[in-house]
């Protein structure tokens, strides 16, 4: 089985990858083919859908970066991790908690929430 920190650890790098055929790269080799992700502003299914969410976030916050934010928590096929996203200047400007699923050592589905957001942001 993959080790949690090393799943987390790919799914902010397909959040921080802006080239859209490196981001369809690394959704393929770290995501189900039928994943699905769902926060409380979008949702979707499939890397293709995935990979466009991912691209509208980074149109929407320019510059900004996701980091892992504390430690990364597991039980069987679950995990729970948080993150930071925001400017070099103000790195935790945004953040959250996503809970996911695991398959095979791919992510299946994630469910992220929102635990800090300025407004105007979301």
């Amino acid at each position: 089985m993959t080790d949690a920190a090393h799943i987390a650890d790919r799914y902010i790098a397909v959040w921080n990858e802006t080239d859209p055929a490196r981001r369809s790269a690394l959704l393929a080799k770290g995501w189900s083919a039928d994943a699905t992700y769902a926060d409380p502003l979008m949702k979707g299914e499939g890397h293709e859908e995935i990979g466009k969410l991912i691209g509208a976030v980074q149109a929407r916050f320019p510059g900004f970066r996701f980091t892992l934010d504390g430690r990364v928590d597991s039980h069987g096929d679950k995990l729970r991790f948080s993150w930071s996203l925001g400017p070099e200047s103000a790195p935790e400007m945004i953040k959250g908690t996503d809970f996911a699923t695991t398959e095979d050592g791919r992510l299946k589905s994630v469910t992220g929430f929102l635990d800090k957001v300025p407004a105007g942001a979301a």
